[in-house]
């Protein structure tokens, strides 16, 4: 096998990993009640187009389309684009970043960025973008997490700290929800307002994420792959006698485009 096919091969299961990974996180009751309350602050007219930045496998795309609006998503993703056109061949996706979407200027009523920003190297211009193609008055909700205050219950404190602290540096921008409100405002926006909504996983389902972030802290060099498959191990061991807890605080921050 050539290098190419092995870095291609590699790259599918990551593609399918990350998916793993964001349909256990989806499919989380807190998980579906904060999509619910996005929906409400956008506030969407029947009809209306909203963009769904970083759409991923387009489950928002679908649920508001269910709701009789006009959802587009967008991502820059390939295999994301795919797998979303394959879940929902009723709905509109679009190849495109977050600062640079394929809309006319003021072409859209809502905009909604789920877990976007923290990965966006400079958040500002992604905020530029959003007001470019919000037509006047439009809403924008965008939702991220605190990777600084993630809390994950585990008898090694000490350790789980190291582990939070170093997931937190991989991320471009892992303050990026409590940035939101300041970004909105700097780039002109109206009528901002902050809510926080605590996301909190009890079930085996959880142990998805848990494994990508010892992983990828692991892949980093900041621990070994004892230490790491040592606090995976006390982490299954919690989900099985029903003692697992990953609490997680999410920013979301809404706002109206200027008049």
């Amino acid at each position: 096998m050539s290098s190419t096919d092995q870095d291609a091969m590699e790259q599918h299961r990551d593609e399918q990993a990350l998916l793993t990974a964001l349909d256990a996180a989806d499919r989380m009751p807190d998980a579906t009640r904060l999509r619910a309350r996005t929906y409400e602050l956008l506030a969407p007219a029947p009809g209306s187009t909203v963009v769904d930045v970083g759409c991923g496998a387009g489950r928002a795309v679908g649920e508001l389309a269910g709701r009789g609006v006009h959802a587009v998503g967008v991502d820059p993703g390939r295999a994301m684009l795919a797998a979303a056109r394959e879940r929902w061949p009723g709905a509109e996706f679009r190849e495109g970043t977050a600062e640079r979407l394929p809309f006319a200027d003021a072409g859209v009523h809502g905009y909604r960025a789920d877990k976007v920003f923290h990965i966006l190297a400079e958040p500002a211009r992604a905020v530029a973008e959003a007001r470019r193609v919000l037509a006047p008055g439009g809403r924008i909700v965008l939702v991220d997490q605190d990777w600084d205050a993630l809390m994950i219950d585990s008898d090694d404190a000490a350790l789980t700290r190291t582990l939070v602290r170093a997931r937190a540096d991989l991320v471009d921008a892992p303050r990026a929800g409590r940035r939101c409100r300041a970004l909105l405002l700097d780039g002109g926006f109206e009528e901002v307002a902050v809510e926080v909504a605590t996301s909190v996983f009890t079930e085996p389902g959880a142990l998805t994420l848990l494994a990508r972030l010892a992983g990828s802290v692991r892949a980093a060099g900041v621990v070994g792959h004892a230490q790491a498959d040592t606090w995976l191990a006390e982490q299954r061991r919690r989900a099985e006698a029903g003692r697992l807890l990953v609490a997680v605080p999410f920013f979301v921050v809404s706002a109206s485009a200027p008049g």
